[in-house]
């Protein structure tokens, strides 16, 4: 065969844009006013956090997010924009890979009890370490078009 219909470094351009809009949508999603005013978002990882098993993740939780839990609720909301925008754009794609990686980490272990959740912070941690090991922001990423990351 000839032609290929895409390369590799354009596939892995797909999964990053693909994993950026899996974020975007994310937050969009969100009930803003909810999580900004009422603070339901963190309120409902609290009670999840609050009955983990393992203690770390009780302990961590009440030191971390408990005490802020209105800045945390801008960090959360606003991280998934960037992470978004970010992969879509390729615009600091390793910083948004490593860092939507450690999000989906931090996700996985907060709702280990609740695997019907884990598939999604699963695959999308999974295609953070594929786009990051692969380098997606070679190709179609204002990274590439700049030179940055080579």
């Amino acid at each position: 065969m000839d032609t290929i219909w895409l390369t590799g470094a354009q596939w892995l351009a797909v999964l990053r844009i693909g994993l950026g809009l899996w974020w975007l949508e994310s937050w969009r999603h969100k009930d803003k006013k909810a999580w900004f005013e009422r603070g339901t978002g963190i309120a409902w990882a609290a009670d999840v956090a609050a009955e983990h098993r393992w203690p770390a993740v009780r302990s961590g939780f009440a030191t971390v997010v408990a005490r802020r839990p209105r800045t945390m609720a801008y960090v959360v909301v606003y991280a998934e924009l960037a992470l978004g925008l970010g992969l879509i754009t390729g615009f600091l794609t390793p910083v948004a890979l490593a860092g939507g990686l450690l999000l989906n980490v931090l996700y996985f272990i907060l709702m280990i009890h609740d695997w019907a959740e884990q598939g999604q912070n699963s695959m999308m941690a999974l295609i953070s370490l594929v786009g990051l090991f692969g380098m997606s922001w070679q190709t179609w990423s204002v990274d590439g078009a700049l030179g940055l990351f080579r």
